[in-house]
């Protein structure tokens, strides 16, 4: 692989200079944990090594897909890589997570995902996204379990299959996880979209 973007995903927009710099360090750990070389990873991901690089040094954020594949290839979900402070008390831990507690990940283009409920635990997850305008997924994925999109803020579209939707604020949609999906904000304004995944398989 020469090309130092990732196959069929375009490359990853340059990570803010105060970006935090868990998401790379995550990866990288997990990599080293199973003993796996960059270009191992690369080639099982089917992205280049110097996206990969750009990845784990938090030079770059990854695209939502590419770090599906990654996970997917580590063993792990995507909730694995949600991280942040927990300062919960030891009465709410497992059961409230406060609104300037969540564990977040950034991707590509801005997006950000805050996990709403306890990481690694119950039958279902919740996940509060917000896209700017103009940004996407990039391409479509897929994961097992179904899930449900809830429409807070803003223009959401969402491909799902060979099907397409354009939703609005107080729009919903549902559909099976494993079914290809992507999904894009078409609008001027942030997206805000309410997420609930059972089970917890993203």
């Amino acid at each position: 692989m020469n090309d130092p973007t990732p196959a069929n995903l375009p490359a990853a927009s340059p990570a803010p200079d105060d970006a935090s710099p868990i998401l790379g360090e995550r990866i990288r750990e997990l990599r080293k944990r199973r003993k796996l070389t960059l270009a191992q990873l690369a080639a099982g991901c089917d992205l280049s090594i110097g996206y990969l690089s750009q990845v784990e040094r938090n030079l770059a954020y990854p695209s939502i897909p590419a770090l599906v594949k990654i996970a997917r290839f580590l063993s792990v979900t995507v909730q694995w890589f949600f991280a942040g402070s927990d300062p919960a008390p030891p009465a709410e831990r497992g059961y409230v997570i406060r609104r300037g507690n969540r564990l977040s990940i950034q991707y590509d283009g801005g997006i950000v995902d805050e996990l709403l409920t306890p990481k690694m635990s119950l039958q279902v997850e919740m996940i509060h996204t917000r896209m700017p305008a103009g940004s996407e997924s990039s391409e479509t994925y897929a994961h097992e379990g179904d899930e449900v999109g809830f429409v807070l803020e803003g223009e959401f579209e969402i491909w799902v299959g060979d099907r397409h939707f354009h939703l609005h604020a107080g729009d919903s949609c549902s559909f099976s996880s494993s079914e290809p999906h992507r999904y894009r904000n078409p609008g001027s304004t942030d997206a805000v979209i309410l997420w609930a995944i059972s089970p917890p398989t993203f």
